[in-house]
């Protein structure tokens, strides 16, 4: 017979996995997240949660790309807006939380001085009012200075915030960030809570579906176009595969999580994928396809390739820049994510070239024009973004 400390792991291991197949379930469709965020307050013992995403240029201005709260799964998307218009700007722990170190588990209330515990109107209204004067929270890094905030509300009860209900949180944030990720891809995309057949018709966003084993179902033709120029992603014997050998592993490494076989948990993962030349890296992500859906079933659909390009967004067209000021395609595409905001830094990342050979090459760029300084190169550009379209 197994004792109740064998039965409560085995219990919380059961509702983990739970929380799993929610969060994958509200990738694709955003109704699904009140019922991932119920089983996340149960597992840990919480009354509530609130998840944030977005990027903060001061306490003031913030650029919010998705807000979630909720108290035992009922929805509060009232009580975030109240915060963020009425608390938000002077909320004394805010630029305390936004130095914490990635991934540290720390009290709201120690993120307050003493005096500010006694004082200030934040902590004692709002938290006081939202359970959250006893919860925990944690900064996530994500790229481009942004960042995700997880708050979890008050326990439920007097053991309060044990260690393994700490370690239970720490254990399931590297699956609430990839559902953030997914989430603002497909939103990004305009493909939040589409089906699988509506997902083929986007035109933002390469979809591939999979079969049980990993073969290519359907795909629409923003992947197919991907997939015909052979750079960074190809298709062999009906699979999709990586050109780059260690592109490959990674992504046989993710399709092997989310088609696992036997009764393993099935989950989602993201890498990018290396393109030839100063292109950038596409964002790939895997996702799991619930089986219990009839539509799902009968479509034969398991999982879900996502493909995210980032120069999408761009609305400098980097020919128009090659022909006016007799750039080379290379030199074009730096200067045109230069003046989408990109530093140097950024594209050496985003494309997988050297600092070094970046720099070399902003100098010839500015060698060319007969300029100097980098917020010159930006403003040309800028300018040149407001012409027409030139026809031969």
């Amino acid at each position: 017979m197994h004792g109740p400390g064998v039965r409560g792991e085995m219990s919380q291991q059961g509702t983990f996995r739970r929380i799993i197949s929610s969060l994958n379930e509200a990738m694709l469709n955003d109704t699904h997240w009140p019922q991932a965020s119920r089983l996340i307050d149960e597992v840990c013992g919480s009354k509530g949660n609130a998840l944030f995403f977005g990027k903060a240029s001061s306490n003031t201005h913030v650029e919010i790309y998705l807000t979630k709260c909720c108290y035992r799964g009922d929805s509060r998307p009232d009580q975030m807006h109240e915060y963020l218009k009425h608390y938000h700007a002077a909320d004394e722990h805010v630029p305390r939380m936004r130095r914490l170190p990635h991934g540290k588990i720390v009290p709201i209330a120690e993120q307050f001085t003493e005096e500010e515990r006694k004082r200030s109107r934040c902590y004692n209204e709002a938290y006081s009012r939202y359970d959250m004067q006893n919860a925990l929270e944690v900064r996530l890094d994500e790229p481009g200075s942004a960042h995700i905030a997880l708050g979890i509300a008050d326990p439920v009860d007097s053991i309060g915030w044990s260690t393994s209900r700490v370690e239970m949180i720490a254990r399931l944030l590297p699956h609430i960030r990839q559902y953030v990720r997914v989430h603002s891809a497909l939103a990004e995309a305009d493909a939040l809570g589409a089906s699988m057949m509506k997902l083929l018709d986007n035109t933002r966003a390469g979809i591939i579906q999979l079969d049980r084993r990993g073969l290519i179902v359907n795909m629409n033709d923003k992947a197919a176009e991907s997939i015909r120029k052979n750079d960074g992603l190809s298709c062999r014997a009906n699979s999709l595969i990586a050109v780059q050998p260690t592109d490959q592993s990674k992504l046989s490494e993710l399709l092997a999580r989310a088609l696992p076989r036997y009764e393993e948990q099935a989950r989602s993962g993201s890498m990018v994928i290396r393109q030839s030349s100063l292109l950038p890296m596409l964002a790939l992500h895997v996702i799991p396809v619930s089986g219990q859906d009839e539509c799902f079933r009968s479509l034969r659909i398991a999982a879900l390739i996502l493909l995210m390009d980032p120069m999408d967004g761009v609305s400098i067209d980097p020919n128009l820049v090659e022909e006016l000021l007799g750039l080379s395609p290379k030199e074009a595409r730096i200067a045109v994510m230069l003046a989408e905001g990109q530093t140097l830094r950024q594209i050496a990342v985003m494309t997988g070239r050297g600092y070094n050979t970046l720099r070399y090459q902003l100098h010839l760029i500015f060698t060319k024009l007969g300029i100097s300084r980098q917020v010159e190169l930006i403003q040309i550009i800028h300018a040149l973004s407001e012409l027409p379209t030139l026809k031969n």
